[in-house]
């Protein structure tokens, strides 16, 4: 899909092997539920937001420029006024397939702990002319478009990389207590996953009522505290079926799940495919 106005460019599906979307809004905008396989580029043109990126919190404004890795949870909410214009870019490891500076550890930034890239004014110019650029190229589809879509990402992700090195890095800022006690929802989560995890349980560790809890978790985050727990879970997953031999029931075992029939069906929700096909698709050993 193409289309374009003044104020809106977009092109491909998210889920795709690449996907560009630039929108500028005037009415408060939340996405819930939110996490892709594709690495995802936000860059925030005008006006402030807050992002919740896997377990922390951060207020980004005009300039940031955010990296997003396959698989992390991630979701912006309004901060103040509502109005904002921001550009996001969604590809796939096979967009670049072949080439020779994927070998380099190029993709390597978007696992890093550090997301957020608060850029000088020259640096945003740089970023900028390539993003408009591609709005270009989608906008006129002029000969082999696609082709030039390849290199200009390309040189966005070059670019990047040397800003990891060199931009700013504002500290993550929790807005109130409030967000501050998800934070830490959040992290034990992340440490406790193969164990017996409940709301009350939570509720309990963290000195806040279940309903509370439960109803804070949802706005703040965008996943109930079971959904989360289970996409936690599955990313390890991911990671055994594709780093070991470990057979598939030791696996769902091993990160929390009671049984293999509720781990397949949860396996295959998420990602779409199952356990033993994602493992044929990407193991290593």
């Amino acid at each position: 899909m193409i289309s374009s106005n003044t104020h809106t460019v977009t092109y491909g599906e998210e889920e795709g092997e690449f996907y560009y979307h630039r929108i500028h809004r005037t009415k408060p905008f939340e996405r819930n539920n939110h996490y892709h396989g594709t690495y995802e580029i936000y860059y925030l043109v005008t006006g402030e937001r807050h992002y919740f990126i896997k377990e922390k919190l951060y207020t980004i404004q005009a300039g940031d420029l955010i990296l997003i890795n396959k698989f992390d949870v991630h979701k912006t909410s309004g901060q103040g006024d509502p109005e904002h214009e921001r550009i996001v870019i969604n590809f796939s490891d096979s967009f670049l397939g072949g080439h020779p500076l994927l070998a380099s550890g190029l993709l390597s930034m978007f696992n890093q702990d550090r997301p957020l890239l608060r850029l000088t004014v020259p640096e945003q110019a740089i970023i900028m002319q390539i993003l408009n650029k591609m709005a270009d190229e989608i906008r006129e589809r002029s000969a082999s478009y696609e082709y030039m879509l390849q290199v200009l990402l390309t040189e966005l992700l070059i670019k990047t990389s040397r800003l990891t090195h060199s931009a700013s890095l504002p500290a993550h800022t929790s807005m109130n207590p409030l967000h501050q006690k998800i934070t830490d929802v959040v992290k034990y989560i992340h440490v406790h996953y193969a164990d017996k995890i409940t709301l009350q349980l939570l509720a309990e560790t963290f000195y806040i009522s279940p309903f509370y809890l439960s109803r804070i978790f949802k706005e703040i985050t965008g996943f109930t505290i079971i959904n989360y727990l289970n996409l936690t879970r599955i990313r390890e997953a991911q990671r055994l079926l594709t780093d070991t031999d470990l057979k598939i029931v030791d696996i769902a075992e091993s990160i929390g799940f009671e049984s293999l029939t509720h781990f397949d069906r949860t396996f295959k929700k998420i990602m779409k495919l199952t356990a033993s096909k994602y493992r044929k698709m990407n193991s290593t050993t």
